[in-house]
């Protein structure tokens, strides 16, 4: 990952908390797995289909809710965590965020305290967490390696440096040259793919996973 490509997915920032009470009035349902975070979850520089959760939902043969939004930093997540995922009682969370805290420069600390919240809250409602890093190099990670303590500290997954690697190569990005493009997503997917499987399948007894349609 390259120093240039730290300006990571620059979008609609200003209209992130907005998204605060989006989702409330569709109905939740049971055992469900949600990815939350932001343009890299909803899958902005991708063609239908194409993006990591449809590639997750598309291999286990479940349906993964995207709960992704464009421009989200750990701050805004964190005021729309209860909406979009902790008010439909979901069995497993996947959290990727960070990228616009990069961007904004963020302070680690407040970022760190911020992911740390949202992490806890989920598993405070019971639900499974797949902490995804972005990357393993130290001077662009927004969580000052925070993250793999974290997950460890609250019985999370942790999947490092899903990024690295392949970010700033032409090939994987799309024509903004900011966002992955489908290719960039299935190596996310490919990375994210392993972790996911494992968690899921220690949270399998006694729940029904909601199939894919």
């Amino acid at each position: 990952m390259r120093r240039v490509a730290a300006p990571l997915l620059i979008v609609l920032l200003a209209t992130a908390l907005a998204a605060s009470g989006c989702n409330k009035t569709e109905p939740s349902q049971p055992n469900e797995v949600i990815a939350f975070g932001d343009s890299l979850v909803s899958g902005v520089g991708t063609t239908s289909g194409n993006d990591f959760v449809s590639l997750l939902s598309q291999r286990l043969g479940i349906n993964i809710r995207n709960a992704g939004f464009p421009g989200d930093t750990t701050l805004s997540a964190k005021l729309r965590l209860n909406g979009s995922v902790l008010s439909r009682n979901p069995r497993l969370v996947i959290v990727l965020l960070g990228a616009n805290d990069l961007f904004i420069g963020a302070p680690v600390a407040d970022s760190v305290s911020n992911i740390t919240s949202i992490v806890q809250q989920i598993r405070a409602k019971g639900a499974k967490v797949v902490l995804v890093g972005l990357t393993v190099d130290a001077t662009l990670d927004p969580f000052g390696g925070a993250l793999p303590g974290i997950a460890t500290q609250t019985s999370s997954s942790f999947v490092p440096g899903v990024l690295d690697g392949w970010y700033g190569d032409p090939a994987y990005l799309a024509a903004d040259g900011t966002h992955p493009n489908n290719a960039g997503h299935k190596i996310m997917a490919d990375r994210i793919e392993p972790v996911l499987r494992t968690t899921l399948m220690s949270s399998q007894a006694g729940a029904q996973f909601v199939t894919a349609r």
